[in-house]
């Protein structure tokens, strides 16, 4: 089990690593598409990253409704902690 804090630290790290964002950006009330100007095909990278740390894709169509990075930490969150 991952807690919402360890997956923020890994999306954070991920982001700087692969967009060449400054840390101190990558907030959980920061905006992806307008504080972070993260794009459409920047998006389908991130899920990329993402499914090659959980080993698990997330749903696009889970991924359309993200905004902020804390919405990212929480779909990340669900994938990898599923209700049972």
């Amino acid at each position: 089990m991952q807690t919402r804090d360890e997956i923020f630290a890994t999306l954070r790290d991920a982001m700087v690593e692969l967009f060449e964002l400054d840390a101190e950006r990558v907030t959980l009330t920061a905006n992806l598409y307008q504080d972070l100007e993260i794009d459409s095909i920047d998006a389908v990278d991130l899920i990329d990253h993402i499914k090659r740390q959980t080993g698990k894709k997330i749903a696009a169509e889970e991924f359309k409704s993200v905004r902020s990075v804390s919405d990212v930490v929480d779909a990340v969150y669900r994938l990898v902690n599923p209700v049972t």
